[in-house]
């Protein structure tokens, strides 16, 4: 946990600067797209790389990073050893990093920035989903509680440590607007993470982000619905039956099985979420396009000046996926399984959290000197939410000589 050298910038230039040569973007852009000769530039000035976009060094950087490393072994909904066919953090997020892209190159906007804001959108995430976020959130209240958003943003600018001249990845301003305000404005107060680095960067909390974050939080959406419903079929948290009278969902299923009759499991899971993710898709592009010939925004700075977002599915198709939501809700979610699995989660959660701040020793030696500085809860809160599944139950057999099955 030692800080980076001083955490002085390489190079006396000022904040917010892209340094050498400036890669341009591959394809012509709408005039609407955040454009690489426009950034804002990093925190700590470096020289750019002669081969890459800043954006597309972003995406590098946050791939190399060990918190997205770490995704790979963190719960999405199963615990890791429920089985090697589910969904993890990182496998999740790769799928929307591909949805972003393409919708990206649709729209004629930065596929490199759309991509590096998906990957990212979940790299402050707990151990064990959002039952986790939730104990997390719930035993560090009296301290500023848990938003994975936020601890996202102290993962890239703060505890990330590559580089000797700077803490974080030194992101541009453009991911970072991106990773901590994809879902929208932050209304005040901001979570402390976010508050502070907004003091010394303004990140314009109360205005929408640029088109490319407003694309991968809709991508998100679109990933993780679909993606619950192979690995809840997969599950046998609910059945095929109980899918074709799903909201959505269902009138795709129903045309599988008129098209093709019976089919293994994996081949109706494969032919069904191509037609709901296609009509997903498709119904957002159009949806988008109405919305932008209707504002005509002519830079990216217009496109952060609407009051509301641009990219946006239907009206009609966002009461379909509420209820569509609201099916995975009651059938997945909370299904007795998942509900028992997760009730035990958030006991290790709270009792790591407690034992480590009664005594920091337990800490691995560098996070317990941090301690010795006082605050003791904002480090155990980072070394636990930086922990994987498996990390977390390993500590926890080794702080209470206990083991824990999920």
């Amino acid at each position: 946990m030692a800080s980076a050298k001083g955490s002085v910038p390489p190079n006396s230039a000022p904040a917010g600067r892209l340094l050498g040569p400036v890669v341009p973007a591959p394809a012509p852009l709408a005039p609407y797209a955040t454009r690489v000769m426009d950034s804002r530039g990093r925190f700590y000035p470096e020289d750019e790389s002669a081969t890459r976009t800043c954006y597309s060094r972003d995406r590098d950087r946050i791939i190399h990073s060990t918190a997205f490393r770490r995704l790979k072994h963190k719960t999405q909904v199963f615990v890791e050893h429920e089985g090697d066919y589910y969904r993890t953090r990182l496998t999740h997020s790769l799928e929307v990093a591909q949805l972003a892209r393409s919708l990206a190159r649709s729209l004629k906007v930065d596929e490199d920035l759309a991509e590096t804001v998906a990957l990212a959108h979940d790299l402050g995430h707990t151990p064990f989903g959002h039952a986790g976020e939730d104990a997390l959130a719930a035993v560090t209240a009296d301290i500023g509680g848990f938003d994975h958003n936020a601890h996202a943003l102290r993962l890239v600018t703060k505890l990330e440590h590559r580089y000797a001249d700077f803490d974080g990845l030194n992101l541009t301003w453009e991911t970072l607007e991106g990773l901590v305000k994809h879902n929208g404005p932050i209304p005040p107060p901001a979570p402390g993470p976010i508050a502070g680095f907004d003091a010394r960067w303004n990140l314009g909390l109360s205005h929408w982000p640029g088109i490319e974050a407003q694309i991968a939080a809709l991508a998100d959406d679109i990933a993780y619905v679909n993606h619950d419903i192979d690995d809840g079929l997969r599950a046998k948290l609910f059945s095929i039956a109980d899918l074709k009278d799903a909201p959505l969902a269902g009138p795709h299923a129903q045309a599988v099985t008129a098209r093709y009759g019976e089919l293994e499991l994996s081949r109706f899971i494969g032919e069904m979420i191509r037609t709901l993710m296609s009509a997903l898709l498709d119904d957002l592009r159009a949806e988008t396009g109405a919305w932008l010939a209707k504002t005509r925004p002519d830079t990216a700075a217009a496109m952060r000046g609407l009051p509301h977002a641009v990219v946006a599915l239907s009206g009609p198709m966002q009461k379909e996926l509420r209820a569509l939501k609201a099916f995975l809700f009651t059938h997945m979610y909370q299904h007795p399984r998942v509900i028992a699995s997760m009730t035990r989660a958030k006991a290790v959660i709270t009792d790591l959290f407690e034992a480590f701040c009664a005594d920091p020793k337990l800490l691995p030696p560098d996070w317990a000197r941090q301690c010795e500085k006082g605050g003791a809860g904002g480090m155990v809160r980072d070394y636990i939410a930086g922990m994987t599944d498996t990390y977390a139950l390993a500590e926890y057999a080794r702080v209470f000589r206990t083991k824990i099955e999920l």
